[in-house]
């Protein structure tokens, strides 16, 4: 894509009414445009973004065996009704409006009212189970104070995945294999996310949150230096600076970003709808469900949180919005051909890449805006670079360059060792 084309801009100044690094950063680089209080457009380059976490996560949810569907946003009062959840906490999260003849409706938070009795009409039978759904779209939650940028919307992109099963036995095979995908999925957009035991609500005795470390997290989670313990503070019987309950080694108290949540719903909505298989005597019995969700909103705002500097974002490359970031650094004749050959073969080798063709601007700018923007690679093309038939490369989170020959700009990326960002 040629960067004079592109819908957005990058600004030198971040919105005066935006306070987190997140949505600073992806604002002036032109990935979101803020609409009010929790509510943000995503542009063209947010949305690539979004499109490669989302694939991903994907990818992860098929090998799980989970069939996609959509399920829809608007839903009926009595749904909401046959669960109690309504009014509570209905009432504090739902957004609910009438429409005509003053029938209720509430715009989805969640989607057990509605997945439970969908399955209701497929599933009869221990022959029918297990199964899993999920889907990925738009949920809207009433927040109070809507801050945070994309860590806390009141619209916000989810997938959310159901499991349904014929005993608790199966429940919990399917849960733990839910477990190490979370793990790979978040490790595969860049984030190290700790697996940490939270509360189970109202639903089972405990739940897991994916939490990512860092400074911009509204949770505390409670973790041992040395083993695997780890506890939202919630529930934690231990303090920072206290001893671990499993190895007895010192734990800490850090504040952190819940990417991720998985429940053990076990019968709670099944006996509400009343979702229940016959075995193979004929007998009924509730079926079991599993509940499994990960903000995509949120986990793009994590990645930025996490993984910038003083000049802008530094994209994973499994998320980056393109692979490359071209620039002719001068607006003369030599410097524009060798650019646009350049842009030619990575074109012919498949590599996305964004072309900062624009005459208009300077040198300097093209160079902050491209740190901004956070594209793995940087290649610049200038007179210098010209004058030795080569191209200059950078990978945005290191400080060394080198030079390519124009003829092994396609054997570079094919022979590359990709860039992992801790």
């Amino acid at each position: 894509m040629h960067q004079s084309e592109l819908f957005s801009k990058a600004s030198r100044e971040a919105p005066s009414d935006e306070v987190s690094v997140n949505a600073k950063l992806l604002s002036r680089a032109g990935f979101i445009d803020k609409l009010m209080a929790g509510a943000y457009s995503y542009l063209p380059l947010g949305l690539r973004v979004l499109k490669n976490i989302e694939n991903i996560i994907r990818t992860e949810m098929n090998e799980l065996g989970g069939q996609e569907v959509l399920l829809p946003s608007l839903q009926p009062k009595e749904n909401w009704e046959a669960t109690g959840r309504w009014k509570d906490p209905g009432r504090e999260v739902m957004f609910q409006l009438k429409g005509r003849g003053d029938r209720e409706y509430g715009l989805g938070w969640t989607h057990e009212e509605i997945v439970t009795p969908l399955a209701k009409k497929f599933i009869s039978s221990y022959k029918d189970l297990p199964r899993a759904v999920y889907q990925i779209q738009t949920k809207f939650r009433d927040e109070p104070r809507a801050k945070s940028g994309l860590l806390r919307g009141r619209e916000f992109i989810m997938k959310d995945l159901y499991s349904f099963h014929t005993d608790e036995q199966d429940l919990i095979k399917f849960y733990d294999k839910a477990r190490v995908a979370y793990s790979r999925i978040f490790k595969s957009v860049g984030l190290n996310a700790l697996q940490v035991e939270a509360s189970g609500g109202a639903f089972s005795k405990y739940s897991h949150e994916f939490q990512v470390v860092t400074p911009a997290g509204e949770d505390i989670v409670i973790r041992c230096e040395v083993c695997d313990f780890a506890q939202n503070r919630e529930i934690s019987e231990v303090e920072g600076g206290g001893a671990c309950p499993r190895c007895g080694k010192k734990v800490t108290a850090e504040r952190a970003i819940e990417v991720g949540n998985i429940f053990q719903l076990k019968d709670r909505f099944s006996q509400a709808f009343r979702l229940t298989y016959k075995d193979e005597t004929g007998k009924d019995h509730p079926v079991l469900m599993g509940c499994y969700g990960i903000g995509l909103t949120r986990v793009l705002g994590a990645v930025v949180e996490v993984h910038h500097d003083e000049h802008g974002i530094i994209w994973p490359e499994a998320v980056a919005p393109f692979q490359a970031h071209l620039i002719a650094l001068q607006n003369v004749k030599s410097v524009r051909a060798g650019t646009d050959k350049a842009y030619g073969t990575l074109q012919k080798e498949g590599i996305e890449v964004l072309y900062d063709d624009r005459l208009e601007s300077s040198a300097g700018e093209k160079l902050t805006d491209a740190d901004l923007i956070g594209i793995p690679l940087r290649l610049v093309v200038s007179e210098k670079t010209i004058a030795a038939q080569s191209i200059e490369v950078k990978a945005r989170a290191e400080k060394n360059t080198e030079l390519i020959k124009f003829q092994d700009l396609g054997k570079y990326f094919k022979t590359r060792k990709k860039i992992y960002v801790e």
